[in-house]
This record gives C-alpha cells, sequence and structure tokens, in this order.
C-alpha cells in the first residue's frame, strides 16, 4: 500500500515538473533573485557586528565608521527588496501560468473523454478536481517557489558566512540540523495520505451539494430534505475529521522544528559566550553569529510549513492528473471521411453492446433501415431504446459488430459530420447559457434572421419568444430561468427545424407539451420527415402508427418487426402494448 502511494506520488511529481519546464526561465530568474536576496540579507548582520564593533566603550564610538555602515545596511535593505519583489512576481506567473495550463488540458479532457466516463463519475466531483484541487494545488505552489528556493538558499548562505566566522560553532550547528529534518520528514510523510482523503471528501461533498441543488424541486416534491440533510451531516463529518487529523499531524512540523531550533540557538549563544570569553570572538561577531543561528533555524519552520502545504497540493495535483490521464474517447481513423449528401441509408449487422461487461444489454441486433424510412422503437423500460440512439450517435462505441451509414462504416466517419447528419429532440431537454437566438442557431451559427423566424413559426415557439422581454435576444441560464420544460422543449425542436438535417431522431420529443400543441407539431414533424431518415422512440403508441417499421424491442433485442396494423394482427407483445393503452 504504501509502495503503491509513493509510486502514485511520484508520478505526480513527475507530471508536474513537466508543466514546470514549459516556464524554467522564470524558475532560473526566481532562483537568481532568491541568491541575491538571500546574499544582501545576510550580509546585513556582518555590517551590524561590525557596527558593534566601532562601539569600543564610553565615549570612544567611530560614528564616521558606523555612519558608512548604516549607509551600506540601507542598500543592502532596498536591493533585497527589489529582488524579492522580482522573485514574487515570477513566483506568480509561473503557478498561474502552471495552473492554468492544467484547468485547460482538464477541459480539453473532458471534451474528449467517453460519455461512458461522465456518466459513470459524480459532475460535481469532477467540478471539485477542476476547480477546488487546482486552487488547493496553486496555494501549495506559491507557498513552495516563494518560501522554499529563499529557504534553502538561507540555509545554505548562513552555513557559509558561519564557517567563515568560526568553525567549531557552524559544527555544532550542522550537528543539531538533522533532528529537525527528521521531525518535518516523519511528519510529512503521514499527512500525504491524509490530504487524499479529505480531498476526495470534499469532492464528495461538491458532488452531493451539485445534485441537490440541481434537483432542488424532486427533493421537496418527494419530502427528501431530512434525508438529504442526513446525507450531507454525515459527509460533512467524515469531512471534519479528516480534515482535523490532517491539520493537527500537519501543525505539529513547526513547534517540533521550532524545538529543535531553540536548541539549536542555545547551543550556538552558550559556545559563543566561552569563546568569546577566550578572545577567539569578538561582541559582534557573537552577535552576528547570534543572528545567523537565528536565521538558519528559521527557514526550517517554514519549510516545514511548505513540506504540509506540498503534501496537500500533490494529494491535489494526483486527482486533477487522475482526470488528465484518463483514456480518452477512441481516436478517430487517421483518413476519416466526412459524411455528406447523406441518402439516409443505416445498417445495423450483429450488434453487441454492454455498459457493463457482466450485464448484457444489446445482442446480435440486426437491422437495415433505407433512405426516407420512419422507424419507431418501442419497448418497456431499460430494454435499450435510448441506448440505440446512443449507438447510432457514436456517444457509445459498440463491443463488437457494425453500423453503417450509407454503406460507410461510422467508425470510418469523422464524428463531427456523422453527429452534424442527425437531428436530435430528446425528452430531456439540451439547453445553455446564452440568449434565446443562440440557443436556436446552435446547429447553424449563421442563420439569418427569416430563417429562424420561419423555424420558430413551424415549431409552434414563435408564439412565446415574442412574449418575452427581449423577444429572440431574452437572455436564458442553462437550466432555462423562467421558462416552462414545454417551452424548453419548443425550443430544442426549433433547434432542429431550423438545421433540417438528413436524419432525424426523436426521443418522446413532444412529451412536456400539450395536446393541442403537440398536434400541430406532429404535423410540423410529419412535414418535415418527409423524404428523411427518422428514428423514434415513443412510449405513447398514437404517435408513431404511421411509420414504415416499428421496433418492439424487449431486453435489448427486436422481438418484433412490422407495421403497426401487421403488428396488431401477429397480436403479440406489441398487441398487448398497443392494448394496455387503449383499453377503454
Amino acid at each position: 500500500m504504501k509502495d503503491s502511494k509513493k509510486v502514485i506520488q511520484k508520478a505526480t511529481i513527475q507530471m508536474l515538473w513537466a508543466y514546470l519546464n514549459k516556464y524554467h526561465i522564470f524558475i532560473v530568474i526566481s532562483l537568481l533573485a532568491a541568491v541575491i536576496t538571500v546574499a544582501s540579507t545576510l550580509y546585513v548582520p556582518v555590517l551590524v557586528g561590525n557596527a558593534i564593533d566601532y562601539i569600543i566603550g564610553a565615549g570612544n564610538v567611530h560614528f564616521t565608521k558606523i555612519m558608512s555602515i548604516l549607509i551600506q545596511v540601507a542598500v543592502m535593505i532596498g536591493i533585497t527588496g527589489l529582488f524579492q519583489w522580482i522573485m514574487n512576481i515570477c513566483n506568480n506567473k509561473i503557478t498561474y501560468h502552471i495552473t492554468r495550463d492544467i484547468r485547460s488540458e482538464a477541459i480539453e479532457k473532458i471534451e474528449r473523454l467517453p460519455l461512458k466516463y461522465i456518466d459513470g463519475h459524480s459532475h460535481g466531483d469532477i467540478v471539485s478536481r477542476v476547480i477546488a484541487d487546482v486552487d488547493q494545488l496553486a496555494d501549495g505552489l506559491l507557498m513552495g517557489f516563494t518560501q522554499f528556493f529563499t529557504g534553502v538558499i538561507t540555509i545554505l548562505g548562513t552555513l557559509g558566512f558561519m564557517f567563515s566566522i568560526n568553525v567549531y560553532i557552524a559544527l555544532l550547528v550542522v550537528l543539531l540540523t538533522p533532528i529537525s529534518l527528521l521531525v518535518a520528514r516523519f511528519i510529512a510523510t503521514h499527512t500525504y495520505s491524509m490530504f487524499k482523503q479529505h480531498s476526495e471528501i470534499r469532492g464528495e461533498q461538491t458532488a452531493l451539494i451539485n445534485e441537490m441543488i440541481g434537483g432542488q424541486k424532486v427533493v421537496k416534491a418527494f419530502g427528501y430534505e431530512q434525508e438529504a440533510l442526513k446525507r450531507f451531516d454525515s459527509i460533512n463529518k467524515r469531512l471534519q475529521e479528516s480534515s482535523l487529523k490532517a491539520i493537527f499531524y500537519s501543525s505539529l512540523t513547526n513547534p517540533g522544528t521550532r524545538f529543535v531550533n531553540s536548541l539549536v540557538y542555545a547551543g550556538v549563544a552558550i559556545l559563543g559566550a566561552i569563546v568569546a570569553v577566550f578572545g577567539n570572538l569578538s561582541v559582534g561577531q557573537l552577535s552576528c553569529f547570534l543572528s545567523y543561528a537565528n536565521q538558519y533555524t528559521k527557514p526550517f519552520n517554514e519549510i516545514s510549513g511548505v513540506f504540509t502545504e506540498l503534501q496537500n497540493a500533490l494529494a491535489c495535483a494526483s486527482r486533477i492528473f487522475e482526470l488528465i490521464e484518463e483514456e480518452p474517447q477512441q481516436p478517430e481513423a487517421e483518413n476519416a471521411i466526412i459524411l455528406s449528401d447523406t441518402e439516409g441509408n443505416v445498417e445495423l449487422q450483429n450488434v453487441y453492446f454492454s455498459y457493463r461487461p457482466e450485464q448484457p444489454l444489446i445482442e446480435d441486433f440486426n437491422l437495415e433501415v433505407q433512405g426516407g424510412q420512419r422507424v419507431a422503437i418501442v419497448g418497456p423500460t431499460g430494454c435499450g431504446k435510448t441506448t440505440i440512439i446512443n449507438l447510432l450517435m457514436r456517444f457509445y462505441e459498440i463491443n463488437s459488430g457494425a453500423i453503417k451509414v450509407d454503406g460507410k462504416n461510422i467508425t470510418d466517419l469523422t464524428r463531427g459530420s456523422l453527429r452534424k447528419s442527425y437531428g436530435m429532440v430528446l425528452q430531456d431537454t439540451w439547453l445553455k447559457s446564452g440568449t434565446i437566438r443562440e440557443n436556436i442557431t446552435l446547429g447553424k451559427p449563421d442563420a439569418t434572421e427569416e430563417e429562424i423566424i420561419k423555424a420558430a413559426k413551424a415549431a409552434h415557439s414563435y408564439d412565446f419568444i415574442k412574449r418575452l422581454s427581449h423577444g429572440f435576444d431574452t437572455y436564458i441560464t442553462e437550466e432555462g430561468g423562467g421558462l416552462s420544460q414545454g417551452q424548453k422543449q419548443l425550443l430544442c425542436i426549433t433547434r432542429v427545424m431550423l438545421c433540417l438535417p438528413p436524419m432525424l431522431i426523436l426521443d418522446e420529443a413532444t412529451s412536456s407539451i400539450d395536446t393541442r400543441t403537440e398536434l400541430k407539431i406532429q404535423s410540423a414533424f410529419a412535414k418535415m420527415m418527409e423524404g428523411r431518415t427518422s428514428f423514434i422512440v415513443a412510449h405513447r403508441l398514437s404517435t408513431i402508427q404511421s411509420a414504415d417499421i416499428i421496433l418492439v424491442m424487449k431486453d435489448g433485442k427486436i422481438i418484433e418487426q412490422g407495421d403497426h396494423k401487421t403488428l396488431l394482427e401477429k397480436n403479440g407483445f406489441y398487441a398487448q402494448l398497443y392494448k394496455s393503452q387503449f383499453a377503454a
């Protein structure tokens, strides 16, 4: 278990380094600025020590030399401030460029991930990885660059200065240093898994909040509030426990290293005083040494804090890199064909598909549809009707067999051209944040005003759009704002009416529309479907009686096939479904 954590941590650091390597110029400048900042800071105690040595006794002070030293101190402070500012600018650029790159790559990966991944993972958790985890990574990187660089250089610099003043006192400091490092390392190695768990639970909490807010109407309608609160309290309690544990153990680092550092300071003070008594060290040099001992131990406290923050950052980075490293959807063929001038001939040959290997769904599915035919798909819930639509659109890849459009295997076609050949209206509405016009012209951005109005009138959405505050320029959210479910569905129908693709997919396309408007829409659909291959998924069998082919599905297989009249005469499963709806 520990080995696997180390492997993951090592892989995370390697990936992070690949991003850092792009900005090596800023890293070099930041390092140089850190060196100059530390050098000028460490030179100040030397000057102060010299100034102390010029105060020989009462009435015997070299004011001229002290004034010269004070000017030098002011110059050093100015240089320190300037290069610290340059270092901070470089560190900020590195951090926020890297987080920008990681977020951009994560979003690009989400665009290329198969729908299987999106459907199989909580949307809130994915959002948490891209937003919260990357923010935590940014905080860790910023602290790392700002404090780690200067801390390490300060330690090396102070050691150099101390050895130049007195070797024995410097050796005492070096001998006591490993204790501080061992304390920091012990705590840091134990906090990584805690921060990883904390990050995962936070993602789980984000997912629940996202789910509850998105489904607030359902929650209230079914009185799920108390159960939702219990679930939230349970996750919140686990988050509290993991947070307290991670923060408690990580907080031990600072006091632990401070205790060791105090021992170092005390050791330097005692040994330095003894050496000064024997005249081998001046008072100014002892003062300088104590200042260095303090400056030498201070970075260990900062670096221990940096290690804690970096453990949190690495834990968050591993989650976002898990997303980035996910297997993308099956790439298009190198010489993928762009589907154009589609006739609408669709063929499914020996198609096998299952969402999970252990649960077979569609087995040995065969179907041949001629261009312009209307194919209705009916059957009980879960029989595979919508799955067929997902396979036709190549939202999911089939396990075996072939799906062909105009004799071309869809795996040999570009996904974009295949999907542009279909017009989809589903029971679930697809809207985006933007104006009504932007939502309608999603598939045809260059549509003219006349074309938009014509499509809206054909879909019977024009009347309600005209009554909105800004007509076609009314802004709506992804959830549709103040629009009813029926109005949102009419917008989706308008979108398809505008594009008029060669093939249509209608999955309960009028489920949320009133009966009177539905009759008008069905009339518009009938005109639109003329000469176009259409796949109609329906539960209300009254809407598909005019279909050329009716596929009756059960358990992922076609059990009956034919037109409405033929299937009724068979008196089989379709006849039972039909009679159950029209028993009266």
